[in-house]
């Protein structure tokens, strides 16, 4: 469906800058976009290359409002991406109901405007509200409960009495609610502790592609509203996360630690159990954190020290060799000017 830069511009609460009227019928990177496309630049070099690209309207910064193509002026173009892509690539729309392949358990509560899919297995006592979307083969376990709008993508595993919230995203292959990795040692034999708790993912939480979330082996292992966990994460049992994390692919965080808002660990970052992170944390990538942080630091490194600290470590491991060799340079000076002590 097309849309004039006009109604974009009203719709992202921007500006134009040129013929609103232009028709507009997708979005494109702008050495990829084609005449009748909307490009976006969010600095003077990406515009110097829209401006050359044949795409029919750029989207900018507002201190941007001069140009030779039709510009959406907006307060902040990376926001405003966002918000236009669903226009011109909506979601795909599932029609409510059950397909005939899938197994529905008959205490199960399912809202008519459910969509469950082929293959898809629903337990015992399960919750299903409005407009939630099961894709193909997803499992869903008893006594689990689906807050509306949710969606889980196929192959999607939901261990019993689980609590997902609404708006919910689980991607394809992910495993919420799987056994703790508890185990106690009994006369040279690894003993299994039960798992009995559950996993709570709150309202606007995302979940990647083959991310695993083990349950609580006692209470609950939750995930705080609108945190956004990449693919292939590994979270432990009784983890806690905050509101509005990301947690970036190939992390892994051990058993009972706790993180606080607006924490960002990077990729392939690893948390030791029973950890406490604050608030606006950053660790950054490849980062191995052993101790607990405070509110609003930056870690880095393997193990993880506050990232000022860590640069001029590595700044004096970069310098080592010249020293090294210096050091060398006096020894031989020093050596042949030491005379023996007389025995």
């Amino acid at each position: 469906m097309p849309f004039t830069a006009a109604e974009i511009a009203r719709q992202l609460d921007g500006e134009i800058a040129g013929d609103g009227s232009v028709a507009l019928t997708g979005f494109a990177a702008a050495n990829l976009a084609k005449a009748g496309e909307l490009t976006f630049a969010e600095n003077e070099t990406y515009l110097a290359r829209a401006e050359q690209s044949a795409a029919s309207a750029i989207l900018v910064p507002k201190e941007f409002a001069h140009g030779s193509k039709t510009l959406i002026c907006v307060a902040n173009p990376r926001v405003a991406f966002a918000r236009v892509l669903p226009l011109f690539f909506p979601e795909p729309v599932f029609a409510p109901g059950v397909h005939l392949t899938a197994v529905v358990a008959a205490s199960a509560q399912i809202d008519p405007t459910a969509h469950i899919g082929p293959g898809c297995i629903v337990g015992e006592r399960v919750h299903l509200g409005p407009r939630v979307v099961l894709q193909a083969i997803a499992h869903v376990g008893d006594d689990a409960r689906l807050g509306e709008d949710t969606r889980l993508f196929p192959r999607v595993t939901i261990y019993p009495r689980t609590l997902i919230g609404r708006r919910v995203r689980i991607h394809a292959g992910a495993v919420i609610g799987s056994d703790g990795f508890g185990y106690v040692l009994d006369q040279g034999q690894q003993v299994k502790v039960s798992q009995v708790g559950n996993v709570v993912l709150h309202d606007d939480v995302e979940i990647g592609a083959n991310t695993t979330i083990d349950r609580g082996a006692l209470g609950s292992t939750v995930i705080g509203r609108g945190t956004k966990i990449d693919n292939l994460v590994q979270i432990g049992h009784n983890v806690v996360t905050g509101e509005h994390c990301i947690i970036v692919s190939q992390t892994g965080i051990a058993g009972s630690t706790k993180l606080g808002d607006h924490v960002t660990l990077a990729g392939q970052v690893g948390l030791a159990g029973h950890l406490k992170i604050g608030n606006h944390v950053t660790v950054s990538a490849q980062s191995g954190v052993m101790t607990d942080i405070p509110d609003g630091e930056k870690w880095l490194g393997a193990p993880a020290r506050r990232d000022r600290e860590t640069k001029r470590i590595f700044i004096a491991l970069e310098r080592l060799p010249e020293l090294i060799r210096r050091v060398k340079e006096l020894e031989n000076k020093v050596e042949p000017a030491v005379t023996p002590a007389p025995r």
